[in-house]
């Protein structure tokens, strides 16, 4: 009888390390993407997060972004920049931005005058050698002065 619950909590155990492990991942690239919004923007609240398993992959976040706003979305993949390429559609798939035609910036200001939804698609950039990983997008906002 003890044997068996000495076992229970060692495997219990291992799954906490392991989910530990995991969120500081996640919370590393979160961490490393946030100091592109620091003090200047306030965040929405959000972290859109997915995992690129190669170059292939896109993952596609919607969201509202309302008038009478500046906004940063700032976009990142591993603890560098440049390793994630990111576009913004209206909700019609036209190409309002992408940062491909700027070195993969990792962030991008814009004002909006009206309230939009939008589509952000997001792609590992296959040049910087980095084949799979997380893409963490974070969208922050100020006012228009």
């Amino acid at each position: 009888m003890k044997k068996t619950i000495l076992k229970l909590v060692f495997i219990a155990g291992g799954f906490a390390l392991v989910n530990a492990a995991s969120a500081q991942v996640k919370d590393t690239v979160a961490n490393a993407c946030a100091k592109h919004l620091e003090n200047q923007f306030i965040s929405d609240g959000q972290q859109y997060r997915a995992l690129l398993m190669n170059t292939d992959e896109t993952a596609e976040f919607h969201t509202t972004l309302y008038g009478g706003s500046i906004y940063r979305i700032a976009a990142c993949s591993g603890l560098s920049d440049g390793n994630l390429v990111f576009s913004v559609f209206d909700s019609e798939k036209n190409l309002l931005y992408t940062n491909k035609e700027y070195k993969n910036a990792p962030y991008w200001d814009f004002k909006i005058n009206n309230t939009l939804d939008c589509i952000i698609e997001a792609k590992l950039n296959g040049e910087g050698g980095q084949s799979s990983g997380r893409a963490v997008i974070l969208i922050g906002f100020k006012q228009q002065k």
